[in-house]
């Protein structure tokens, strides 16, 4: 989709471009200054519910077990539980819409990662990583993850791993949320439903005890990432300036 489809769609009510707020974030990348794409207000009751639903539905399974959870499950999930309810067709197609969009269309360039809304992890080739409620697959990403405890120590925790396309949903659309409606600024700490590398591989790490701070630029500063950094068999996907217009990651580890 090309950013006239993109500002067409948003024209019919998915999307809108707004003005240049200055003090919003300052480090934004200068091609998308003068326009921002928010969820319009009359989706904000669909986008809202669509975030309690799956809030619920992340409680009923459980947190880990969320973390894998697929599309379809997911719905069935809702159905059948009366406290959390049926997606409505006007809920789905909002969904669906912020799958299958292209987000180059305001700024954010990373890779296509998954294809299906519906596409699901492998329950096969994945293990749940003790202590740390995430998953991760099986060959490479488990044994880089395995390495880096044993080189780096037991300060090194496991803080994200495999995140399927229920997962990424719900905490892009959270972030959105703390935005205010801004998809444009969260696309920038957050990938897109479709464009994550947790889907495949990729895991984040950080320092045990270091909180919420493991996400931010703080985390750079801590020994682990020092120890990281002297890792011949580790690299950092989202550098500082990199080419897919995220913010820059240093837990964020490349596995694929």
């Amino acid at each position: 989709m090309n950013r006239r489809d993109f500002l067409n769609i948003s024209k019919a009510g998915i999307v809108t471009s707004a003005f240049f707020a200055k003090d919003l974030l300052a480090f934004e990348p200068p091609e998308i200054r003068s326009s921002y794409f928010y969820v319009e207000q009359k989706d904000e009751s669909d986008f809202q519910e669509i975030r309690r639903k799956l809030n619920l539905i992340q409680r009923h399974v459980g947190y880990g077990n969320f973390n894998i959870l697929g599309f379809d499950e997911a719905l069935k999930i809702a159905k059948r539980v009366s406290n959390i309810g049926e997606f409505t067709k006007s809920q789905l197609e909002f969904l669906e819409f912020m799958f299958y969009y292209n987000p180059s269309s305001h700024g954010f360039y990373g890779k296509r990662i998954t294809n299906s809304i519906t596409d699901e992890i492998n329950k096969k080739e994945i293990v749940k990583v003790p202590r740390t409620g995430h998953y991760l697959f099986k060959g490479k990403p488990l044994e880089t993850y395995n390495d880096m405890v044993d080189d780096i120590g037991s300060t090194l925790t496991l803080t994200s791993g495999i995140r399927s396309v229920m997962k990424q949903t719900k905490l892009f659309f959270d972030k959105i949320a703390s935005v205010n409606g801004n998809i444009t600024i969260a696309a920038i700490s957050l990938a897109p439903p479709a464009y994550t590398y947790h889907f495949v591989g990729d895991f984040d790490v950080g320092k045990r005890g270091f909180g919420h701070a493991n996400f931010t630029s703080r985390f750079a500063l801590t020994d682990e990432f020092k120890k990281i950094r002297s890792l011949k068999y580790v690299d950092v996907r989202y550098t500082i300036n990199n080419k897919d217009g995220v913010r820059y990651e240093p837990w964020h580890i490349t596995t694929v």
